[in-house]
């Protein structure tokens, strides 16, 4: 019997995934210098698309040259960006997977020795030597994200994510202990979110109909509380502006760090929301990464209440795992440590190997 996460999933705008697999953005440190894409980061991509994945992910992919946050990056913020763009495009969808690019600035994690100069972050931070953005720079923060969009458009994806998530600059806006600003974009959830919303509502205005917005959050660490995320994801949702929502959550299936939530899953408890329509009426599909390995954890989450997994570490480990799972129902994924071999066989190029040497237990001796 087939298994009902290899049936095709509608977001509210765009082309259907013909499946609910999705390929979590992941860093790989595999693109050229300036940001363009190298063939080896369109191989492991295309290779993820052609092995059957329903959404194929870019990594996080940086809108201004002052938020890359590590070597190898893939870049989003110059029109000399846009023919490796498009080919990416083109390649990922030729193959009938959904097209995203994941639209990134690293903030205050943005390495001195990677961008050249002082990191920028919602307010001064001591601890990285970042500087405060003036309220004119986040304006040009929320303009260039949405030009990185519009890029991404005419480079011909399907649509984009925000990286809300991870500590990043749009996780440090929404952090109460990082954002200590004193204007509209700081103090109040509100006003600490604002950002965010502009750039939604501004994509909305200058991309097509039919182009996809997804947002990814974490729900813990980086300064984040479990309750204002929960709260997020539903005003996200009920904006109209969001196609899909990207919770990372590290792991699944353990209780929340806050006490006061325990008892369930963090899983359980970031997709026990209001409701899940947005205002016409269109169900807003909610995703989870976080220790998904074998395809019990997959139905398991969407049991939990998730829409659809996303897939990160075993997506490194099995390019085709939608297609191995569609041919054989008692698939089970093989689990680190793993060979240099074995991940080159994958698609990884030496740079993305070393990447992952870093990963302990990940790669065999």
């Amino acid at each position: 019997m087939s298994s009902p996460l290899l049936s095709p999933l509608q977001l509210p705008r765009g082309r259907a995934l013909p499946n609910h697999f999705v390929l979590a953005p992941l860093t790989n440190q595999q693109s050229n210098v300036d940001g363009t894409l190298s063939d080896d980061e369109h191989r492991w991509l295309t290779m993820r698309a052609d092995g059957g994945f329903g959404l194929t992910m870019t990594c996080a992919a940086h809108v201004q040259a002052v938020g890359q946050g590590f070597p190898g990056q893939l870049g989003v913020w110059g029109d000399h960006q846009l023919p490796g763009l498009t080919r990416l495009a083109s390649d990922i969808n030729a193959t009938g997977s959904v097209s995203i690019a994941q639209l990134h600035h690293a903030g205050n994690r943005s390495p001195i020795e990677v961008i050249g100069t002082t990191p920028v972050c919602p307010s001064d931070d001591e601890e990285t030597g970042a500087r405060a953005l003036s309220t004119d720079e986040v304006q040009e923060l929320v303009a260039d994200f949405v030009a990185a969009a519009v890029r991404c458009e005419a480079a011909g994806f399907d649509g984009v994510e925000l990286h809300g998530a991870h500590g990043y600059i749009i996780c440090q806006f929404l952090s109460s202990t990082l954002n200590r600003r004193g204007d509209e974009y700081g103090g109040s959830l509100e006003n600490r979110s604002r950002l965010l919303f502009e750039m939604l509502a501004d994509i909305r205005e200058q991309c097509g109909d039919d182009f996809i917005v997804g947002v990814r959050l974490s729900p813990e660490r980086f300064g984040m509380d479990l309750a204002e995320i929960r709260t997020l994801t539903q005003q996200l949702i009920d904006t109209g502006d969001v196609d899909f929502m990207d919770l990372s959550l590290w792991d699944c299936f353990k209780e929340p760090e806050d006490e006061q939530w325990h008892g369930r899953s963090l899983v359980e408890i970031v997709c026990d929301i209001e409701r899940r329509t947005d205002p016409q009426g269109r169900r807003v599909p909610v995703g989870v990464a976080g220790k998904i390995h074998d395809p019990a954890d997959a139905e398991r989450v969407i049991a939990a209440g998730a829409d659809f997994p996303i897939l990160g570490r075993v997506a490194i480990l099995h390019h085709d795992y939608p297609q191995r799972l569609a041919a054989d129902s008692a698939f089970v994924p093989v689990r680190p440590p793993v060979t240099r071999q074995y991940l080159a066989e994958q698609g990884l190029s030496p740079a993305f190997v070393e990447y992952m040497n870093r990963w302990a237990g990940f790669i065999a001796d």
